[in-house]
């Protein structure tokens, strides 16, 4: 018999088949990075820990609790004794639900993760796809995980938890989603990085379709201690146009509309402008190492997140 929460994430489109698809995702990345994306992160700290690492010499101000009187009485130096403490990995996916993720979404009112009658998804509902996909892997390895939406703000939040069972608070999370408002990442991160506490992973999908630009909001995530990583959720109608003809076109984000004759020349050359955009997006990026991947909506979701996981995963 299903839970209450199978049955609400069956309703949502995260069905049982897509629960098989993430568990096979996990299975893969415990064999291909294990230890990458894990729960416990070692480092090095004074006190008592969980496994003795070292010694370093003692400075005035530092805890006498911990100095090694074993080797004081050997050698008479102070030295003071290191150990590997365990830390809480904290993963936080940031979801861009502004009005320009809606691309692609077979109308208005229609579930997250329906699909058109072309076969293709809206951004958003890629998005949460590729959210939920993350998400499973950091509860299966005890990872804190937390989900953030934004578009000119931090709209929704679930907070930070750990454990499989919490993929289903997840999936009704992204279910309740629904594109609005303009893109504002500037605004978005720097309301996220000043009421995080905990610093962690940081990884933000989104189009990045922000006239006001994305540098300013990925490096407050740098300057803020966090580890940023970017998809970039492209629908490939956007990227490579199709329209011809005299047309009357609308920003989804600010309806403002223009009316323009679309020719071949004319289609090649914005083509050129978003590949060169999307470019510049990974440069800036790779140049920071902040970890990058582009994502075609057209491309099955666990498709990429085997490529992903077998080429040892993008996050640091």
């Amino acid at each position: 018999m299903a839970t209450r929460d199978e049955n609400s994430a069956a309703q949502s489109g995260f069905d049982q088949a897509f629960l098989k698809k993430l568990e096979y995702l996990h299975i893969v990345a415990k064999k291909v990075f294990a230890g990458r994306l894990r729960a416990e992160r070692r480092s090095r700290k004074t006190g008592a820990g969980i496994e003795f690492a070292d010694h370093r010499q003692y400075t005035p101000g530092d805890d006498l609790r911990y100095l090694d009187w074993a080797v004081y009485g050997r050698m008479d130096r102070l030295l003071l004794r290191l150990f590997e403490e365990e830390e809480d990995l904290y993963i936080y996916i940031l979801v861009d639900r502004s009005a320009s993720m809606r691309l692609g979404s077979p109308g208005d009112g229609a579930p997250l993760l329906q699909h058109g009658r072309d076969g293709r998804i809206a951004k958003l509902g890629y998005a949460a796809q590729v959210a939920a996909a993350l998400a499973y892997v950091g509860l299966s390895n005890l990872d804190r995980v937390a989900l953030h939406a934004f578009a000119e703000d931090m709209q929704d939040q679930l907070p930070a938890a750990r454990g499989k069972g919490r993929i289903f608070k997840v999936f009704d999370f992204l279910a309740g989603l629904s594109p609005s408002g303009h893109t504002d990442l500037r605004a978005a991160i720097s309301e996220f990085v000043h009421k995080t506490r905990r610093r962690g992973v940081a990884v933000v999908l989104s189009d990045f379709y922000d006239a006001a630009g994305y540098e300013e909001a990925l490096n407050l995530l740098r300057y803020h201690r966090f580890e940023p990583a970017v998809i970039q959720i492209i629908d490939p109608r956007e990227a490579r146009p199709q329209l011809r003809g005299d047309l009357e076109l609308f920003d989804m984000e600010t309806g403002e509309g223009r009316q323009v004759t679309l020719t071949d020349a004319m289609c090649a050359a914005y083509a050129k402008v978003h590949a060169e955009y999307c470019h510049t997006l990974e440069t800036f990026c790779g140049a920071r190492g902040i970890g990058y991947l582009r994502a075609s909506t057209d491309v099955p979701f666990e498709d990429l997140m085997l490529r992903v996981l077998r080429e040892g995963g993008f996050l640091r």
